[in-house]
């Protein structure tokens, strides 16, 4: 029986990544993966064996999920498009594979493997990434079963756990930080409008809104003026940044830049400020923090967060992990079931073809399958079904009912009958 690329499941499933734990935001941006990466490296997925994928990269992680043969495999597909070389991804990275990577993503998308616990907005993340490889053919039925999965347990932890009330998030450590630093800001330049700049200026407006100005500058000046005029704040060009920069009090960075879009020399001059800077790979040229008035800030200081919430957060982690294994191991029945129906399939068309090929040998020019060949397959099937719920052993599984049906009733299951041959 050759039905390997049919019934390839959990055993074939690996996630390969690096995360806050083992390395720093500007490693991590060196391996940071744009939608432009993203797109070459489904491009070329096939040419390293790998049937179905989904990449996830925020500013914690850059993590790749797939059905392949092996975790390098993944390694060296990711590897061949991001700035980072691959030795230095292979010192850094884990690998997750099995049911030990099917639990990581549960836990990731529940936000128990955040750098600050339960933070929510990493469901947001998984959904786009996955989308991003669905709207282009790389979602087979498992990962598309899986991912579905994932979303009803993290689901259930968000409305029925703690894990994730409160307002603590990588935005709102933001906030946190200009209370800290610069408590006595007035003007607040946001550069960049995707979801994490559209975050900082939601936080800063409901909680600064009247105390400073908050002024907006993006590659794309209409989706600036858009987000300025949903939120009532100023907007600027990007021609104008310096400008602008030299004004504020406090920056805030969060675009979608390769490369650093304020530099040390753009600050050499300038009055004292706090930069924050929320971008993997970095949008702040990190040699800024060595001037004496400028307060750096980058993703992983903000992530230190020591709070009442992360507290209460920490009280949960009990339930929410007991919610993820329950869907885990609906997940699990899933993947049994779906290989426990491909093998039955399998081996009642054999012996539906067995059957006619006799008939046909018998005289019966059509052929057909008698009533009693019927029903014996029916058994044998039923028999299949109930050894595979004990021990799932597709090939011998096959074999067994082929070698059962060639046995008259009766007699050992391992003795053949000489006289129904197989065709």
């Amino acid at each position: 029986m050759n039905n390997k690329s049919s019934i390839i499941g959990i055993e074939n499933f690996y996630a390969v990544g690096i995360n806050y734990k083992k390395s720093d935001a500007r490693l991590r941006g060196r391996f940071a993966v744009s939608n432009e990466q993203y797109e070459a490296i489904l491009k070329d997925a096939g040419n390293y064996g790998v049937s179905s994928l989904f990449i996830l990269s925020t500013c914690n992680r850059t993590e790749i999920y797939g059905v392949t043969n092996t975790p390098d495999e993944l390694v060296n597909l990711l590897c061949s498009v991001t700035n980072g070389e691959i030795k230095e991804f292979k010192d850094h990275c884990y690998k997750k594979e099995g049911i030990g990577a099917v639990e990581h993503m549960f836990n990731v998308a529940a936000g128990l493997d955040s750098q600050i616990l339960g933070d929510y907005e990493i469901i947001g993340q998984f959904k786009q990434a996955v989308r991003f490889a669905k709207d282009r053919g790389f979602i087979n039925t498992f990962l598309e079963k899986l991912y579905n999965t994932v979303l009803q347990a993290s689901k259930q932890i968000k409305n029925q756990t703690g894990l994730s009330k409160g307002t603590t998030s990588v935005s709102f450590a933001a906030l946190q930080s200009i209370k800290q630093y610069h408590a006595d800001a007035t003007n607040i330049l946001i550069v960049g409008a995707g979801k994490m700049g559209q975050r900082a200026c939601k936080n800063i407006k409901d909680y600064l809104g009247q105390k400073v100005r908050i002024t907006l500058v993006n590659r794309t000046v209409n989706k600036a003026e858009r987000l300025a005029e949903e939120m009532d704040i100023s907007y600027g060009h990007i021609a104008d940044l310096p400008i602008l920069i030299s004004r504020a009090d406090v920056i805030i960075v969060a675009t979608a830049s390769a490369t650093p879009v304020i530099l040390k020399s753009d600050l050499e001059h300038c009055s004292e400020k706090l930069i924050i800077d929320l971008a993997i790979p970095n949008n702040v040229e990190p040699a800024a923090s060595e001037l004496p008035h400028i307060k750096l800030v980058n993703i992983d200081e903000l992530s230190l967060v020591n709070s009442e919430t992360i507290q209460k957060r920490q009280s949960q982690v009990i339930a929410a992990r007991e919610i993820n294994n329950h869907f885990i191991n609906r997940f699990v029945e899933w993947c049994e079931l779906r290989k426990s129906c491909i093998v039955v399939n399998a081996i009642k068309k054999q012996l539906t073809s067995i059957c006619l090929s006799q008939s046909k040998s018998a005289g019966c020019v059509a052929g057909f399958v008698s009533s009693t060949d019927e029903q014996r397959i029916q058994q044998i099937l039923n028999g299949t079904a109930g050894k595979m719920k004990g021990g799932n052993k597709a090939g011998c599984h096959y074999l067994e009912a082929l070698n059962e049906f060639m046995s008259p009733p009766g007699l050992p299951t391992n003795m053949l009958n000489p006289e129904r041959t197989l065709i």
